[in-house]
C-alpha cells in the first residue's frame, strides 16, 4: 500500500480541565509525545478493534477548538502528510529544542485561555479498512470513549494541569460539539459560516445573525454588512432603542470578526475598506470638500463599549456633512484614526460624544455649529 493510498480517520483527546486550571505547558518533547502515543494507541484498540491495522498519528500538544477547525484542516493535512512518510504502527510528534517539525502542529499561546483543550491525532488505514474504522469512530467513541487511567494520569502530570474528563471523539463529533457550544451562546449563524468554510468552500450560504445583520460566506470569505449598511436598510427601531439595537450589533459584529479570525476565515465587506490586521472597517460616503472647512473626527460611544463608530465629518454654516464612518472592531482605536487623518488631512484626534448621535434620518450623526 503506498502512503497516497491511506486513508485518514481524524479524531481528538478532548481535555476538559478543571475550573479556573490553566495548563504549565502547551506540548510535549518528542520522548514524551512517543510515551503519550503509546497509552492512547492502547486507549483506541480497546475502543476500535482492527485499528492496528492502521497507523495512528499523534501530535504532542493541545489546541483551542478553533485552531483545529480551520479551513483545509491545515494541522491534520499536515500530521497525515508526516505521518504518511514514515514507517510504525504508532506515531507522535513532539518538540526539539522548542519547535515542532511543522508549523501546524504548533498551537498558538493566544488561544490558550479555554477550557477545553483538544490533542489531535488520526488513524492512517487503507480504504478497506476505513469504511470499518470512520462508522465505528462515529458510533463507539461518541458512546464510551473515556480515556484510560494512564493516559489521563500521564497528561496531567507532564502538561501540569488538573483534568475534569479526557474523552476521544472523531473530528466530526468536535464540529458537532462546537456547533451546540456556538447555538448555545447564541452564534449559531456564526457556525453556518464556519461550516460552510470547512465543509463547502465552493458553495455560498447566506445566514443573519441573532442580531439581524447579513452574512454570506462565499469564495473563501465571509462577507458582512457593516452596521452603517444595517442602519441604512433598517428605519426601525428608532430613538434610543434604536441606538440600543446599533450598539448590539457592533457587540456581535465584533464577536463575530474574533472568532472568523481564530477560524482563520478572511472577513470582507462589501463597498468598504477593511483592515484586517488594524480590525477596523471604514464606509466612505463622500470625499471632503474644500470649501466646506477642516474636516474633524468624532467617537460614538456606548455603555460597556467604548467606541463603536468614528464619523469624519465637516461643519459649515451650521449644516454637517458626514464624510466616512469608521468601525473598530477591536478596543486599539490609533489604527483608524490615522487612516481617517491621513485620508481627509485632519487632526488624529477624535472629539468624544460620550454617546450614539444619530441624525434624523436614523443615521450617524455629528453635533452642528450653532
Amino acid at each position: 500500500m503506498q502512503p497516497d493510498d491511506l486513508v485518514s480517520c481524524p479524531g481528538v483527546l478532548a481535555l476538559e480541565l478543571a475550573p479556573g486550571d490553566v495548563p504549565a505547558r502547551l506540548s510535549l518533547e518528542r520522548d514524551e509525545a512517543d510515551a503519550l502515543a503509546a497509552f492512547m494507541a492502547d486507549d483506541l484498540r480497546g475502543l476500535l478493534p482492527g485499528i492496528e491495522q492502521g497507523r495512528l498519528a499523534v501530535v504532542g500538544a493541545h489546541f483551542d477548538s478553533t485552531e483545529l477547525l480551520r479551513p483545509g484542516f491545515p494541522t491534520y493535512t499536515t500530521l497525515d502528510a508526516l505521518a504518511a512518510r514514515m514507517d510504525g504502527g504508532v506515531l507522535a510528534f513532539g518538540t526539539h529544542d522548542g519547535h515542532m517539525p511543522a508549523q501546524p502542529l504548533a498551537p498558538e499561546a493566544a488561544l490558550a485561555g479555554g477550557a477545553l483543550r483538544l490533542i489531535p491525532w488520526t488513524i492512517l488505514v487503507d480504504p478497506q479498512l476505513a469504511e470499518t474504522v470512520g462508522p465505528a469512530m462515529e458510533v463507539e467513541l461518541v458512546g464510551r470513549g473515556e480515556a484510560g487511567e494512564r493516559t489521563a494520569d500521564y497528561l496531567m502530570r507532564q502538561l501540569g494541569m488538573r483534568l475534569e474528563h479526557a474523552r476521544y471523539f472523531s473530528r466530526h463529533d468536535l464540529m458537532a460539539l462546537v456547533c451546540v457550544h456556538y447555538e448555545h451562546v447564541n452564534l449559531a449563524p456564526l457556525w453556518v459560516l464556519i461550516e460552510a468554510a470547512l465543509l463547502s468552500p465552493e458553495q455560498t450560504e447566506q445566514t443573519l445573525s441573532a442580531h439581524g445583520l447579513a452574512w454570506r460566506h462565499a469564495d473563501g470569505h465571509a462577507h458582512a454588512q457593516t452596521p452603517g449598511q444595517w442602519l441604512a436598510e433598517h428605519a426601525e427601531p428608532i430613538g434610543d432603542e434604536r441606538v440600543h439595537a446599533l450598539a448590539g450589533i457592533v457587540f456581535e459584529l465584533r464577536q463575530y470578526a474574533a472568532l472568523l479570525s481564530a477560524h482563520r476565515i478572511p472577513l470582507a465587506f462589501a463597498d468598504s475598506h477593511y483592515d484586517a490586521d488594524d480590525a477596523f472597517v471604514v464606509e466612505t460616503l463622500a470625499e471632503a470638500d474644500p470649501a466646506s472647512g477642516q474636516v474633524r473626527l468624532y467617537a460614538h460611544e456606548a455603555p460597556g463599549l467604548g467606541v463603536i463608530a468614528l464619523s469624519a465629518a465637516q461643519l459649515q454654516a451650521g449644516h454637517a456633512r458626514v464624510l466616512a464612518n469608521a468601525w473598530p472592531l477591536s478596543p486599539q482605536l490609533d489604527p483608524v484614526c490615522r487612516y481617517l487623518a491621513e485620508h481627509f488631512g485632519c487632526a488624529a484626534q477624535p472629539e468624544r460624544l460620550g454617546r450614539v448621535l444619530l441624525d434624523k434620518n436614523g443615521q450617524l450623526g455629528v453635533p452642528e455649529e450653532t
